[in-house]
């Protein structure tokens, strides 16, 4: 992980998130804590990895989440070059969705 990041505030913030216990608890935080665009930002991130994930096209991902190119070439290079974050995630949620 990027010793940037890895700072007091931000493993403070991290522990806070991890305290959260439903989908309710999340909208309640994460409304306090972002703004709406920047909450908006990050779902759209999420969801162009997903569409990455599967194959789809820049031109198809940019017509369905509005995303840039862009924004779409740094989410593939997280995907390709990164932490292995957002593959822990669609992991567990496929996990989620078998069981």
């Amino acid at each position: 992980m990027n010793k940037k990041i890895r700072t007091d505030a931000v493993e403070h913030m991290f522990e806070a998130i991890l305290c959260l216990q439903s989908k309710e608890e999340c909208y309640q935080f994460f409304e306090d804590l972002c703004t709406v665009n920047e909450l908006l930002s990050l779902s759209q991130r999420f969801e162009v990895a997903a569409m990455l994930r599967s194959h789809r096209t820049y031109l198809d991902i940019a017509e369905k989440t509005g995303a840039s190119t862009a924004t779409i070439s740094r989410v593939n290079r997280s995907l390709n070059y990164g932490n292995d974050g957002y593959e822990l995630i669609f992991n567990r949620l496929a996990e989620k969705k078998d069981s």
